[in-house]
């Protein structure tokens, strides 16, 4: 999995295709299609699908390393509840999380 939101990709995409399309000079919508930009676009098609939701959620650092080593040793999510003192709030950002990917906070 990369690190990197749909959104970072979609941004990347879109800059290439401009580059491509400002490359072949004037031809505008007739550059469209041929088949010299088909490899460019399956590339983004398979990295968008690899992409990281952007709404994905933030946490410390701690967290996401207490995460890893739950989930490394085969624990349930309902365990890491148990052994943490959690607030409702953080349960529910904690399981989100596990679930779906998350991102550390950037050191302040």
């Amino acid at each position: 999995m990369s690190n990197e939101t749909k959104r970072d990709v979609f941004e990347r995409a879109l800059d290439e295709w401009y580059s491509l399309v400002f490359a072949v000079g004037d031809q505008g919508e007739e550059a469209y299609g041929y088949c010299e930009f088909d490899g460019t676009i399956f590339k983004y098609e398979k990295d968008y699908d690899d992409a990281l939701p952007d709404d994905l959620p933030v946490i410390p650092k701690a967290w996401g390393d207490t995460i890893e080593e739950f989930k490394a040793n085969h624990y349930r999510l309902s365990e890491i509840f148990a052994e943490w003192d959690w607030n409702y709030d953080e349960q529910e950002l904690i399981a989100r999380a596990w679930l779906d990917g998350y991102q550390v906070e950037e050191d302040k």
